[in-house]
C-alpha cells in the first residue's frame, strides 16, 4: 500500500512544480506539494505499520484530489489535460484505497 502512496504524491508534487515553473502559479505549487506530502505521510503510516491511520490519511487525500480534479475538469468541460489527470489520480487513489478499507475492516 505504501508504493501506491508515494507514488501518488510523488506524481502530484512534481506536477504541481511543473505547474509553477511553466505559469508562475502558487496555487498549483502550494496545493501539489500539499497533496504530495499527504500521499507521503500515507506511505509513512504504512511502512510503520499503522495501517488505520495510513488508510485514513490516504483516503481524505484520494478524496480531496478526486473532488478538486473533478470541479476543475467540469468547470473546463473536461477538454483540458491537468484537471483530467488529477480526477484520475485521485480516482485511482480513492478506488483503490476504498479496497484495501474493504478488505481489512467490513
Amino acid at each position: 500500500m505504501d508504493h501506491l502512496a508515494f507514488t501518488l504524491g510523488g506524481l502530484t508534487a512534481l506536477g504541481g512544480s511543473i505547474g509553477f515553473f511553466k505559469t508562475q502559479s502558487k496555487p498549483s505549487l502550494i496545493g501539489g506539494v500539499a497533496i504530495g506530502s499527504a500521499y507521503a505521510v500515507s506511505g509513512y503510516y504504512f511502512r510503520q505499520a499503522e495501517v488505520e491511520t495510513g488508510l485514513a490519511v490516504a483516503l481524505v487525500t484520494s478524496t480531496l484530489l478526486t473532488f478538486v480534479g473533478g470541479r476543475r475538469s467540469f468547470a473546463t468541460e473536461f477538454k483540458k489535460p491537468v484537471p483530467l489527470v488529477l480526477l484520475t489520480l485521485g480516482t485511482i487513489g480513492l478506488g483503490y484505497y476504498t479496497f484495501k478499507y474493504k478488505q481489512f475492516y467490513l
